[in-house]
């Protein structure tokens, strides 16, 4: 059999895997539930991992053996264990055949060689980084959505949600009349402001996030969705110019599902970055590029 690297690119959203043969082809992928190494904090989260790991090891099982992991999860700080561990026993290989690494240095290497440019990804959450020449790891935002992360699904989620109860605070009802809140609230379940608090405090921030979803299926027929993403442009615009500010220019990938949402939010984050400034939108494939990261590290 080839030797197969597999490639674990885990956030809030959706958990992707890849395998790659010695070649770098990618010969299988697929995708289980997202998750976070801030998971990991309490037993009910860390329950949560092992079990989306145990469904991601059964898809990969079925399509091949790895010989080497490469796992980028959303929130690592570099001391987790745990994950690695399981990840070696359901997938029955050596430990040290596992390499965890933030997500966001995963999805930078997908676009970048060290020192190359700036990576601003928008998932769930919000980050731009840079890798410099010598393999150290530089970041503007990434603080958690409840800090800030502007751009990310979350906070297109949250910024469409205070916008209509504002609207309700005001003029109870109003939301009949607008395209957002008619999608956001089909997507939780009623207009009801008790289904939007069980939703925003109930729920975990991936399916928070997945609101953004209606946002943008809105912003073509409705202004405030439609400023909501724009917005959204400005904010990740403001985190590349932080490294820009501190690094001196370099080009900018724009990347992450959040980022692909609506042709807006690229638009936005163009104007509001100097015009010599190079800014190209790519589509994340970071689970594959770790598949290839886990047969080189063997290598």
């Amino acid at each position: 059999m080839d030797e197969l690297g597999l490639g674990i690119d885990a956030g809030g959203t959706q958990t992707r895997w890849a395998l790659a043969d010695r070649d770098g082809r990618i010969v299988a992928e697929g995708a289980v539930a997202g998750m976070s190494a801030t998971q990991m904090a309490h037993a009910a989260g860390r329950d949560a991992v092992r079990g989306i790991f145990s469904l991601l090891a059964a898809q990969v099982l079925a399509a091949g053996r790895p010989q080497g992991v490469c796992a980028g999860l959303t929130g690592f700080d570099g001391l987790a264990t745990l994950p690695a561990q399981w990840l070696a026993e359901l997938l029955h290989i050596a430990p040290h055949a596992v390499m965890l690494r933030n997500d966001v240095e995963i999805a930078y290497l997908d676009s970048f060689a060290p020192g190359e440019g700036y990576l601003v990804y928008a998932g769930t959450g919000s980050i731009a980084a840079w890798i410099d020449a010598d393999g150290a790891f530089h970041r503007a935002g990434g603080r958690g959505v409840t800090l800030d992360d502007g751009g990310g699904g979350f906070w297109i989620a949250r910024e469409a949600l205070r916008h209509i109860w504002r609207r309700e605070d005001e003029q109870p009802g109003a939301w009949q009349q607008s395209t957002m809140a008619r999608a956001v609230f089909e997507q939780i379940g009623g207009s009801d402001w008790a289904l939007s608090r069980q939703f925003v405090y109930g729920q975990d921030r991936g399916a928070i996030g997945r609101l953004a979803l209606a946002v943008a299926a809105s912003a073509d027929a409705d202004p405030v969705a439609h400023a909501v993403l724009e917005q959204a442009g400005q904010e990740l615009a403001r985190i590349a110019l932080a490294l820009v500010g501190r690094y001196g220019p370099r080009p900018v990938v724009l990347s992450g599902r959040a980022a692909g949402l609506h042709p807006l939010i690229a638009q936005a984050m163009r104007a509001a970055l100097p015009a010599e400034l190079s800014l190209r939108q790519k589509e994340a494939q970071a689970h594959h590029a770790a598949a290839r990261i886990a047969l080189h590290s063997r290598n």
